[in-house]
This record gives structure tokens, sequence and C-alpha cells, in this order.
């Protein structure tokens, strides 16, 4: 991948971003893409599904995984707009993806690069090329906005 590909397909997960800001929760979103086709697409909804699982990544690989009718997703991409935590990192290593693509560290509960290096931990059976700060500014910008508003909404209560 090159560096303009990495920017049009972070700005579709910034995309799918918004749509979870729109329906109140944490605005991050990710996309899949295998042989230069997006093949999952999802935002967060753990506030609309009640489902702490309900991870952007999560929904996007169990779509990547129907498309392909496979659970081993060699070949695919997955673009993310926030360094992923423990669980959705854990599963992007079994799911055998090849690369990860995010754009801002999440110093809070990032497993990647900040916490923890599941990705690419020599003592798991697969690790993923990973690619950060793609568009790493207006992804950490969209998440500073959304969390400055519910300070205020909150603080107004």
């Amino acid at each position: 991948m090159n560096n303009e590909l990495d920017d049009k397909y972070m700005k579709i997960a910034l995309e799918q971003a918004g749509i979870a800001e729109e329906n109140g929760d944490v605005p991050i979103g990710a996309i899949i893409v295998f042989q230069n086709q997006i093949i999952g697409r999802a935002y967060n909804q753990r506030e609309q599904l009640n489902d702490p699982t309900a991870h952007a990544e999560i929904i996007a690989l169990t779509q990547a995984a129907a498309f392909l009718e496979s659970w081993r997703l060699h070949g695919c991409t997955i673009y993310v707009t926030l360094e992923p935590c423990p669980m959705c990192a854990g599963a992007m290593v079994l799911a055998r993806l090849d690369r990860l693509v995010y754009g801002c560290d999440d110093p809070k509960t990032g497993a990647v690069k900040s916490l923890y290096t599941i990705t690419t931990d020599e003592r798991l059976n697969h690790r993923l090329e990973v690619t950060s700060g793609v568009l790493e500014e207006p992804c950490r910008e969209q998440l500073q906005a959304f969390f400055a508003r519910r300070r205020r909404e909150n603080r107004d209560l």
C-alpha cells in the first residue's frame, strides 16, 4: 500500500466514526480492504447495541469473515481511526490479518504500541504489519471534540 491509498481508506474509516458519533457513541470507525475492495465497514455501536464487544473493529472483522466465508483474513488490511484495544488487537491476530493501519495512538488502552504490542508480539503465532499515524490529526481531533462536547453536556446537567 502507498500513502495515497492509506489516506483514502482512512478517510472512509473517519466517515464511519462520524456515524458512531451521530448515534451517541465514541467516534471510532474501521474498514477492511481485500484486493482493493472494502469488505468490512463499521463504527462503534456499544451504546446502540448495549454490547461491550461492539467495537468498530470487531464488527468489521465479522463482516469481512462473512464476505470471504472464512475466519482467516489473509490478504486483508484493516484501517482504524484509533489504536486498537487489547480485545480488538487480539482479534486481529486471531483473524490472521496481514496489516493494520491506524490514525492516532491511545495512551489509555492502546494495545498495538502504547500499552501493549499484541499485534507484533513474537510469542504469538501471527503478527501484523503495522502503520500508525495515518491522518493522525483528523482522527485525534474528532475524538477530542467528541469528549470535550460530552464533558460540556455533563457539566450543564
